[in-house]
């Protein structure tokens, strides 16, 4: 090809669309191997120049269309890779603290690497394994990518963002954000100390993602609730914090004292203060658990005469907990627990979070289990 035919080549890439411009790469790489090919065979000979008026290897520009799921496929499997180093290092932190996660022993030695990880052998019960194993990311593939994954999950992305930002399918980026939430949506703190706040919030029941056997019609990204105030459509959810900022929420299958009693026995003590709006599953909790309780009206501001005595702790967090989560467009009651797992587990790194914290959290060493050990 002559210098101007090339010229009015280059200038036609500029008008590709993005699976033009991957047909191309894969029809240069092609040739380039093909080039190295020719050039093995015939070592030390001249390469023969091109036929005069040879054809363009691309088409004309062709009308924007959607990309093919091949293509698609093709475009993940060159997503650029990070160092397993956070993965590795998540992992043997997690052996360090934990022994076998077998049978729990220290003594354990070296047993090779498989899959990018150090393997160990335990030395009282004899197997082996490595740092995932037993957790929620055991046997997940593609771990050159998990940082981005962790950084998806610090910035609330969408399961098509995290997807694109990770390079991998949609199906496994939905897969990836619950494997790791798992681990987060259990780590709670096992005592709260001082003042509490403890207060209700409720979310909207869904069933995202469930196709058939709906006991009503389907609502379009989230929806809105068919009744005013509060309703059997309404999942109540507590959340007691203390001035810390330790906090301590569940999903609750009944709004009454056993089940408050469930989340919270041993977790508030009569050793604490509890500030609540006068609901009356809490105030029956604390008179039961005998735990010194102080109600406050509406909206649960201080008293002139107690102003260390309020519930704007906890008001405060229902409302970034419902801000953050109205990305979603609506959350899937059956996987609710892991989202306010994944929202505690932020809230206890702060500000500065960084995908190394999310990976830790991942493999059980959360903010809340690492004060505990």
């Amino acid at each position: 090809m002559d210098g101007e035919r090339f010229a009015d080549w280059l200038e036609g890439v500029k008008l590709l669309t993005r699976e033009q411009r991957r047909q191309t790469f894969r029809v240069l790489a092609v040739a380039e191997a093909d080039d190295g090919q020719d050039e093995v065979r015939n070592e030390g000979t001249s390469e023969r120049p091109a036929a005069a008026g040879a054809p363009a290897m691309i088409e004309p520009p062709q009308p924007e269309r959607e990309p093919s799921p091949r293509g698609e496929q093709e475009a993940l499997a060159v997503a650029p890779k990070v160092p397993l180093s956070s993965v590795i290092a998540a992992a043997e932190s997690r052996i360090e603290q934990q022994g076998c996660p077998h049978c729990g022993s220290r003594r354990m030695r070296r047993w090779g690497r498989a899959s990018g990880l150090p393997r160990y052998r335990c030395g009282d019960c004899g197997r082996t394994f490595n740092g995932l194993t037993g957790t929620s990311l055991a046997r997940l593939r593609k771990k050159d990518r998990w940082q981005d994954q962790a950084a998806a999950l610090i910035a609330g992305e969408s399961v098509a963002r995290a997807a694109e930002h990770c390079g991998v399918a949609a199906t496994t980026a939905f897969r990836w954000r619950h494997r790791f939430l798992t681990a987060p949506a259990s780590d709670k703190p096992n005592r709260l100390v001082g003042i509490v706040e403890a207060d209700e919030m409720f979310i909207l029941e869904s069933f995202k993602g469930k196709r058939d056997g709906l006991a009503r019609k389907a609502r379009k990204r989230g929806g809105k609730a068919s009744k005013r105030g509060l309703s059997a459509e309404q999942t109540p959810v507590l959340v007691a914090r203390d001035r810390a900022g330790a906090t301590m929420d569940a999903v609750l299958p009944k709004l009454d004292r056993a089940s408050i009693t469930a989340v919270l026995d041993g977790v508030v003590t009569p050793a604490n203060q509890l500030c609540c709006d006068g609901g009356k599953a809490i105030v029956s909790f604390a008179r039961k658990a005998k735990i010194p309780y102080h109600i406050l009206p509406a909206p649960g501001a201080p008293k002139p005469e107690a102003p260390t005595l309020h519930i704007n702790n906890v008001n405060g967090y229902h409302g970034r907990f419902k801000e953050w989560a109205r990305r979603f467009h609506g959350v899937a009651t059956k996987y609710l627990d892991r989202y306010l797992g994944w929202r505690r587990t932020l809230e206890a790194a702060g500000p500065s979070v960084q995908p190394d914290l999310l990976l830790r959290a991942a493999v059980g060493l959360g903010h809340y289990q690492q004060l505990t050990r």
